[in-house]
């Protein structure tokens, strides 16, 4: 089995979500940080022949990236990663998936009353805009009937703010949502965003399909 580009995308991407991870049998894989407030689930273009388990999944892929034009073949408690020739291998060993972090279930997402499209730059602007100003970080809200994104420090009022528009829906505009930026660990490229007032929101790649689940702060507001 070879991995494709837009798996081993994936796979880079989840990597910086939570180090380890189990792959189910299939074409789908899944994720969850640490504190369990990011999960993310991809239908990747490759089919997993078993379940298995990686402790180090940056270590996994430095390993894959170790050879040209990688396969890999699954054994019962290994994964044999040779090049394209045969003359070089590495046997990795799984990890108990049971000793890992994994998602336990799907996320039903609750009725949605805030709808807004994050293009790939508004995202970059937004980390930039975070670093620069050491803030962590972002509010949802709306200024003038617009849906703006600002970089915040809640708890520090008088504060350097970056704001930027974005194209959104919304039920009630009393509403302040407040996201972790350092939560926003998206692969790039343009997301359909619902968020929900159960401090909840969903993230949808436009092209890939990826989807993301993002808490939200506790210091979020709605209708208030």
């Amino acid at each position: 089995m070879e991995l494709t580009e837009k798996t081993l995308q994936v796979l880079k991407n989840y990597a910086t979500i939570n180090p380890n991870v189990v792959i189910e049998e299939g074409n789908v894989i899944k994720t969850v940080s640490e504190a369990k407030n990011l999960l993310s689930k991809s239908t990747v273009d490759v089919e997993f022949p078993k379940t298995f388990g990686v402790y180090d999944l940056g270590e996994f892929l430095n390993v894959v990236g170790l050879m040209t034009a990688p396969r890999l073949t699954f054994d019962d408690s290994y994964v044999m990663i040779s090049d394209s020739s045969g003359r070089s291998r590495i046997k990795y060993f799984y990890s108990d998936p049971d000793i890992l972090t994994k998602p336990t279930k799907d996320i039903i997402m609750p009725e949605c009353e805030v709808k807004f499209t994050l293009d790939r730059e508004t995202l970059l602007r937004i980390k930039r805009a975070a670093s620069v100003l050491g803030h962590t970080e972002m509010s949802l809200s709306v200024d003038n009937g617009v849906v703006c994104l600002s970089v915040i420090d809640n708890n520090d009022k008088t504060s350097n703010v970056f704001s930027i528009d974005v194209d959104g829906t919304y039920e009630d505009e009393n509403f302040n949502f407040v996201f972790n930026i350092s939560n926003l660990k998206m692969v790039d490229g343009d997301y359909d965003v619902e968020i929900s007032s159960k401090l909840i929101s969903h993230f949808v790649n436009k092209e890939s399909g990826i989807e993301y689940w993002c808490a939200l702060e506790k210091t979020s507001t709605y209708g208030e």
